[in-house]
């Protein structure tokens, strides 16, 4: 069959794509993501093999309703025989639906074994449909830095595989639908112009706490014309981190060259706040918010339908991307479509990690390990942006080599005394009836406890107007909405009284005078101690931060933290000196000993797993930021229930998930289950689901779960 006659798809309305220009759409876009991590000519090569198995007899049938055709393996093998150490392209292209396979062992797998090396074999013996390449491929060259470690080529192959599927999406895309997607965004320098606007009439400050600010402010701009890099941002709580960050993120995007900015937050109730602020800055077009649990997976059914539904939100293409831990580190350990497609984003860009004292421990060293990867792999600069900065220098010299950790912040080792808002004091043990009784006395004041199982007990004992509760089990705009009433009766000096769990303390712009805290990680404790005196206009002695005990057993996750910050306050040291924080952290990272790679993700890729190297599926299986799976349940209330029936009805559109993400409560896995049993909700698909009554959720606490184990969760 000739070239032009091999087709890769037809369009419902009949229109053809062939074969080699598909290949070629799909190389040209490739060749421009490679070009952001100096990968160009190698990404090309994958847009331009991907599909060779769709020059078969078996595929064309296929097209007209035939059986289903590996396609993949033909490139894969391709590539294998031009080059047979370009393992890094067979893997991407074998892998380009499906995801990326485990390499396998070359010399003990056999063919028809689900393995990079099975399948090659399979290749190699004639167990894929023959095929015709519309052209062949000249030298096919290993990337800059390829083969002498396992876990930097497990980068490079993820970013590689990203270039690929986000090319070879949006090429199908164009013609399925027949219309080119503009890109997203106005430029990084028309951002940061915005940006020194709106900062412009803080130059004339009032009052030492508004000249702080702007202090570290100008650091973070004076310091942006820093090499690309490893940086930290140090900064108490209440000092204006937020806006500096990102300023220095864009002023040094703009000097660099560098394509977007990155902002990854622990929670979601924090990005709701983050991501308000910088669409209020920047306008809503360049602000993308991705945390929502519902995202599309790439199958090899083409369908315009499908290429018009999937949001945009799959490959990152904003100036501005606000984004979870959990999404961001999940996908770069990821083997999947769907997940990786955006990774080639993350390159050329600036990362920021707010609240980076919040990586989990467990986890530690595979987070460390990306991020370093990224650095000095892919042209990005990584700012661990927090009040309590962690000890993780030592990893970052093991990761990145050479590479040394500066921070923004000069003055972060002796900050300034206008900074310290409040008065630490512990009362020991109390249980919760004498605990509320002391809450009932402020007329404003603030709990914050381990559990939700505590915060609901707690605000049962509550008595009096204006008491209100805050917990994970809340839709995001019902939380947000409960917020707002609290800001303002805080203002308007009415009765306020608030218990909520942990995720109140990182980045919630809330003022009390008073705080209780349930003892936890002194990392938390000094958060909690942010949401008291914020704006400084009381006296710090007159400021009283809470810390007590006995509300709730300590639970086994959180029994390290508890012990480090006894240690770093034995001998009355103060809480709020960086030599304190220092002190936690060592003393935490002692307690924790070196489980700081829980599902051993490191091991397997530097050695592999009983002689099978590169393991990405087997890595992406077991890695979890949260250790436990979780899935949603979508709230009827409000708009709730209409955004429910839309999504029944077959509508997928980045709008809707993102609305439908405002009444989305996460709860684990047994709980889901024990509400599907008991009828209360309804699934909408594998993951998600949908109270079927409104009566199953409380306006003062959320979803209901009665006694179903929430304790551990915020």
């Amino acid at each position: 069959m000739a070239e032009s006659e091999y087709l890769a798809h037809i369009a419902p309305d009949g229109r053809q794509q062939t074969v080699s220009d598909h290949l070629r759409g799909t190389a040209d876009l490739c060749k421009r993501f490679g070009a952001s991590f100096g990968m160009a000519e190698q990404a090309e090569v994958l847009g331009l093999a991907h599909d060779f198995g769709k020059c078969s007899a078996e595929f064309q049938e296929r097209l007209h309703g035939g059986k289903i055709v590996d396609h993949a393996t033909a490139g894969a093998l391709t590539c294998a025989r031009a080059n047979p150490s370009a393992v890094w392209a067979s893997c991407c292209i074998a892998g380009h639906h499906g995801g990326l396979p485990d390499v396998g062992n070359f010399a003990v797998d056999q063919p028809g074994d689900l393995t990079l090396a099975g399948r090659l074999k399979r290749g190699y013996n004639g167990g894929i449909p023959a095929y015709d390449p519309p052209f062949d491929l000249a030298g096919i060259p290993n990337p800059p830095v390829y083969g002498r470690d396992y876990l930097e080529d497990s980068f490079t192959i993820r970013l590689l595989y990203s270039c690929l599927v986000d090319a070879d999406f949006l090429d199908t895309e164009r013609f399925m639908t027949g219309s080119v997607r503009e890109q997203n965004g106005d430029s990084i320098a028309a951002l940061c112009d915005r940006l020194d606007s709106y900062i412009q009439p803080w130059w004339d400050p009032t009052g030492q706490l508004n000249k702080a600010r702007c202090k570290v402010l100008r650091d973070c701009i004076d310091g942006a014309v820093g090499p690309r890099g490893l940086y930290t941002l140090t900064v108490p709580t209440g000092g204006g981190k937020t806006i500096a960050s990102m300023a220095y993120a864009l002023h040094h995007a703009r000097l660099y060259g560098m394509e977007r900015v990155i902002y990854v937050i622990p929670y979601t109730s924090i990005i709701e706040q983050n991501a308000a602020v910088f669409r209020e800055i920047f306008g809503a077009d360049n602000v993308l918010e991705h945390h929502s649990n519902m995202t599309a997976d790439i199958h090899s059914n083409d369908s315009a339908e499908k290429y018009a539904a999937v949001p945009a939100v799959e490959n990152w293409d904003a100036p501005i991307v606000v984004t979870t831990s959990v999404q961001f580190f999940e996908s770069l350990y990821s083997n999947r479509p769907s997940k990786c497609r955006k990774l080639h984003s993350i390159a050329n860009s600036v990362i920021i990690f707010d609240e980076a004292q919040m990586m989990p421990t467990e986890n530690l060293r595979p987070c460390t390990a990306a991020i370093a990867a990224l650095v000095r792999q892919f042209n990005a600069t990584a700012v661990l942006c927090t009040a309590t900065q962690p000890v993780l220098n030592d990893l970052f010299a093991e990761y990145a080599p050479g590479i040394s950790v500066t921070e923004l912040n000069p003055d972060s080792d002796s900050p300034d005394e206008i900074f310290r808002r409040t008065t630490l004091r512990t009362i020991g043990k109390i249980d919760a009836d004498s605990l509320a009784a002391r809450l009932n006395e402020h007329s404003q004041v603030l709990c914050i406890v381990n559990d939700r199982r505590s915060a609901r007990t707690l605000f049962s004992r509550l008595s009096g107007e204006g008491n209100y509760h805050l917990s994970t089990l809340m839709y995001p705009r019902h939380r947000r909405r409960v917020l707002d009433t609290i800001r303002h009766r805080l203002v308007s000096g009415l009765p306020c009284r608030v218990v909520s769990t942990s995720l109140i303390e990182a980045g919630v712009d809330v003022d009390f005078p008073a705080v209780y805290r349930e003892l936890a990680g002194l990392d938390s404790i000094l958060q909690a101690a942010g949401r008291c005196n914020r704006e400084g206009k009381r006296p710090a002695e007159g400021s009283i931060v809470y810390v007590f005990e006995g509300i709730s057993a300590p639970a086994r996750g959180m029994q390290v933290n508890i012990g480090a910050a006894r240690e770093a306050l034995s001998n009355d040291a103060d809480p709020a000196s960086p030599a304190t924080m220092t002190r936690y952290f060592r003393a935490f990272r002692s307690l924790a000993g070196d489980h700081l790679d829980k599902y051993e993700i490191i091991k397997k890729l530097k050695i592999g797993i009983s002689g099978c190297s590169l393991p990405f599926k087997a890595v992406s299986d077991s890695f979890k930021m949260i250790d436990s799976c979780t899935k949603t349940v979508y709230i009827p209330c409000e708009r709730g229930e209409e955004l429910i029936r839309r999504y029944e009805a077959g509508e997928r559109t980045r709008s809707l998930s993102r609305e439908m993400g405002q009444y989305a409560v996460s709860i684990y896995d047994h709980q889901y289950q024990a509400l599907l049993s008991s009828g209360r909700i309804a699934p909408l698909d594998e993951d998600n689901g949908a109270l079927i009554s409104a009566e199953g959720y409380d306006e003062a606490i959320g979803l209901i779960l009665s006694d179903m184990g929430d304790s551990l969760f915020i």
